[in-house]
């Protein structure tokens, strides 16, 4: 079964006279439970594409499905309330709110759930002790290191347990060390929980991770990798 559904899509944006191209035709189908890259230079379209994928942001043409919804055609109200359900986010800058601790800026998403206060202390303390934070809920950004951060900002966006994971550039301010950590805790959540993951990054380290590399360039679709590498190193460990 296709997590995601990706149909002729184009997305034009328009500048005084100027239109900006910046997917063009683009046609992919990811399955339930892959780990996927995209990946090419900047300016690509890789970001325009996961804001697609997460309902942010609209196509000009073609048709988007997420878990079998088509979210081409939602209204912005409905497919809020989809994105809260179904997509948890993950940017390159962590976007805590540094004078909330780190359970706190995980707690942020359940807050607009029907949850009682005790229910969401589970959820929170559930996704902290899954990227290795229980001991650090209480410490406040500042005294975080950034992979530290990083991974209060994956527990955030699986606290309300979503369908797929997205991230944009997760690595991207990152040393190599906290980079490798990051990229395992992804491969982990995708292996042991069976969440859908689709990373857009510039980082080949990220490749030996990851199933599928799509790669993009000035907006259209110019190749498919399978992974078989990753696949096996993840069967390893």
């Amino acid at each position: 079964m296709d997590a995601i559904e990706i149909e002729h899509v184009s997305r034009i944006y328009k500048r005084d006279e100027f239109e900006i191209r910046a997917l063009d035709d683009i046609s992919m189908h990811i399955e339930k439970g892959k780990f996927v890259a995209i990946m090419g230079p900047s300016g690509s379209g890789k970001t325009t594409l996961l804001n697609l994928i997460a309902g942010i942001d609209h196509t000009t043409q073609g048709r988007v499905a997420v878990g079998g919804e088509e979210i081409t055609k939602m209204r912005e109200r409905d497919l809020a309330r989809w994105r809260a359900r179904h997509i948890g986010l993950v940017f390159q800058f962590y976007n805590l709110i540094p004078v909330l601790t780190a359970f706190e800026n995980v707690e942020l998403p359940l807050l607009l759930t029907s949850l009682k206060k005790a229910e969401r202390r589970e959820h929170v303390e559930a996704a902290l002790r899954i990227v290795g934070l229980e001991d650090r809920m209480d410490h406040y950004p500042r005294q975080l290191s950034g992979g530290q951060e990083h991974r209060v900002a994956i527990a955030r966006a699986l606290v309300t347990d979503p369908t797929i994971i997205i991230a944009d550039e997760p690595t991207g301010d990152l040393d190599a060390k906290s980079a490798e950590d990051i990229l395992s805790l992804l491969r982990e959540l995708n292996k042991k929980f069976s969440k859908t993951v689709v990373m857009v990054t510039h980082d080949p380290r990220a490749e030996k991770y990851v199933e599928t590399v799509y790669r993009l360039d000035k907006g259209v679709l110019v190749g498919v990798e399978d992974n078989h590498a990753a696949r096996a190193a993840a069967g390893a460990n």
